[in-house]
This record gives structure tokens, C-alpha cells and sequence, in this order.
């Protein structure tokens, strides 16, 4: 499951997009320092919708994403220090940080004024001084244990760790470092949080939504998104949150008027997905048809372990159909015999969109 933390700074409008991303369900607070709430989406997939109805299976299970919601971040470093105390921001895949763009004086703004540059830098600043901490308060330990006993493994932490706080001492996030697959996983357990891919979610006036694609350009961040990691999509989270408490033609109708071709939902989730590299491949069947996530570029044998870690170890072969092929010949036997259904080995890379069914020993 994808799982991305939203921040942002005081009337931003981060809880009313938790509340599109989640629909106002499955939402539950968990503990830790600072308060979160988790909500798990499920993730909109025409694809899925296709096969189910040709399977008519007894479940349809779609792919989900979980977020997580906190207490506005801003005050200087503590307000981004919380973040690294509460668990799904440090588990998190992704920090989607919501930006004010619609001005309403009813609502001040924290700072005066709006100002989505500002703000932008403001939050990427305040998560760099997190980092730095976290570095800083390591290194110390480190200098201590490598007096007794100075081990290669300690030493090429502290030289990595080093790089890490020049980086961020220049005002640059983690994700900017160029790291190997070791170094990649040395900090791994460290859940840095300017190490994490970031969506920038610009939330407009309900007048600037149709002009969406020219956001970025009005927020003048197209310097900060020429960053490693980092995108940005716009959104107008209050008036996407009507349109989703509508029914179906209403809700088609009224975003037909603002010029709308896919929900908010919709946008955020296939923005985070290209953010992180994620594609989804479907297995499928009488009892139930579901869509799974994985990074792009997955072996064959890491994705089946998705479905279960004993599938993966006790992999033999993947059978593999397009499912655009199985849509067009109605079954899965008419696919083999066209020559459409592929058995596959563990190296395979999974393509978005593979229907496959695993063979494994048991």
C-alpha cells in the first residue's frame, strides 16, 4: 500500500483534502506524540471496473492509498520536529504538502498574506531543520562508539551521515543526495523526511480550478519543482469536496460546468503514483478480482510477493495477459490461444495494467 503524510501550514486547507482523499471514511486517530488521523482511499481504476464486470466476481478489492493528517506543522523547527515522532509520517512514501492559493478574508493567513512560494520554502526549510537534528544528535553518537571500537561499518556511516548534513546544511533536501543501492539502504531506517518524495498540492480559488494546468507558474515554483522528487497538481480541495458528496450525475454535470475531466481524487492519486514510480497489475477470478500496487520496474517474483510471501518463495512461473487483450477476448482460454497469455519467469518486469495468475509450490 502507498502511504504518503500530508502537511501544511495553518488554513492551508489540509483537512478538507483529507477529507476528499478519504471520502470521510475509514479515518481513525492513532496515538503518538502528535495526534494523527489515518485514512485509507481506495484508489479510482476504470481497468479493475472492466474486469469485474466480466469476471462478476464476489469481490472487487481495489488498489488503496493510506493518508495521514496532523495538527498543522509551522513555528519554527519544532512544528516539523512533531512530524518524526508520530509513525505514518515516518512510514509515510511520499509528504503531499498542501499550499494555500485561494484567497478568502474570512480566513487569514498565518503569515499575513498568501503567498505559495513563500510557504513552499517555508515548509521545505522547516524539514530540512528536522533532518538536520536527526543527523546532527547520530553523528555525536557515532563519534563516541567509533572511539571504542572503530568498526569499517560505523565509518562508512558516519562518511555518508557527514554528506548528509553538508547537504543539508546548504539548504537542500535529502532526496537531492545521488545514492548507491547501499547508501540508499543504510538510511533507510532513518525515515528522513526531506529524503521522501514530495507533492506539492496547490489548493486554488473554485474560479482558477479550470486553469489549473497554469498553477505553477502563478505559485512561482517552477524552480523548486525542477528539484529531485518533487511535483506539484493543482486542486480546489473545498469545492472538489461538494462534487464528491454529490451523486454520480450530478457530480458529472457540475464538474462538466467547472471544466473538469477527472476528480481531485483522481488527480492527486495519479500525480503521487508518477511521483513515485507506481503501477498497478490485477489478478482476477470467480471469487475476486483487485488491483495491486507496486513500483515500476518490479521483478515478476518481488510483485507476487505482494500477494503473499510464501507465493514468492515457492515462485515457478507467472501467467501473464494484457488486460486490455483479456477485455477484448472475453476469457482467459481464448487469450492462450492467441498466443496472449504468456508464462513469464521471476525476472519478468511487471508492465502496468498485466493481469497475472502465479504459479507457486506449496
Amino acid at each position: 500500500m502507498l502511504r504518503a503524510g500530508l502537511i501544511g501550514f495553518s488554513s492551508a486547507g489540509k483537512t478538507a483534502l483529507f477529507q476528499l482523499v478519504t471520502s470521510g471514511r475509514d479515518a481513525a486517530p492513532k496515538g503518538g506524540r502528535a495526534d494523527a488521523s489515518v485514512g485509507v482511499s481506495r484508489v479510482p481504476d476504470e481497468r479493475l471496473d472492466q474486469l469485474t464486470a466480466l469476471f462478476n466476481p464476489r469481490k472487487r478489492v481495489p488498489a488503496t492509498v493510506e493518508f495521514a493528517d496532523i495538527a498543522n506543522v509551522g513555528g519554527g523547527k519544532a512544528g516539523a520536529q512533531a512530524l518524526l515522532d508520530v509513525a505514518p509520517f515516518r512510514n509515510a512514501d511520499a509528504l503531499l504538502h498542501v499550499v494555500r492559493m485561494f484567497q478568502d478574508p474570512s480566513i487569514p493567513h498565518p503569515s499575513g498574506s498568501v503567498d505559495a512560494a513563500r510557504d513552499v520554502r517555508a515548509m521545505e526549510d522547516e524539514v530540512i531543520l528536522a533532518d538536520l537534528g536527526v543527523v546532527e544528535r547520530r553523528l555525536e553518537r557515532l563519534e563516541r562508539d567509533l572511539k571504542k571500537t572503530a568498526t569499517p561499518d560505523l565509518r562508512k556511516e558516519q562518511e555518508l551521515l557527514v554528506r548528509c548534513r553538508e547537504t543539508l546544511e546548504s539548504s537542500r533536501p535529502l532526496r537531492a543526495l545521488e545514492l548507491g543501492p547501499e547508501e540508499s539502504k543504510r538510511l533507510r531506517g532513518f525515515q528522513f523526511l526531506s529524503a521522501k518524495p514530495l507533492l506539492i498540492v496547490l489548493n486554488l480559488d473554485e474560479a482558477d480550478l479550470a486553469s489549473g494546468p497554469e498553477a505553477v507558474g502563478l505559485a512561482g515554483i517552477e524552480d523548486f519543482l525542477a528539484g529531485a522528487a518533487t511535483r506539484a497538481v493543482p486542486i480546489c480541495a473545498r469545492i472538489e469536496l461538494e462534487i464528491a458528496q454529490l451523486d454520480e450525475a450530478d457530480r458529472a454535470a457540475f464538474m462538466a460546468d467547472l471544466g473538469l475531466k477527472e476528480s481531485g481524487l483522481d488527480r492527486v492519486i495519479r500525480a503521487s503514483y508518477d511521483l513515485l514510480g507506481y503501477i498497478s497489475f490485477f489478478t482476477v477470478g470467480e471469487d475476486e478480482c483487485r488491483a495491486w500496487s507496486i513500483p515500476r520496474d518490479t521483478p515478476a517474483v518481488i510483485a507476487a510477493g505482494e500477494i503473499h510471501s510464501d507465493i514468492s518463495r515457492g515462485f515457478i512461473r507467472a501467467e501473464v495477459v494484457r488486460y486490455e487483450h483479456l477485455l477484448a477476448r472475453g476469457t482467459l482460454a481464448a487469450c492462450r490461444e492467441r498466443g496472449e497469455l504468456r508464462l513469464e519467469g521471476k525476472e519478468y518486469i511487471v508492465l502496468d495494467g498485466d493481469v497475472i495468475n502465479f504459479r507457486h509450490a506449496t
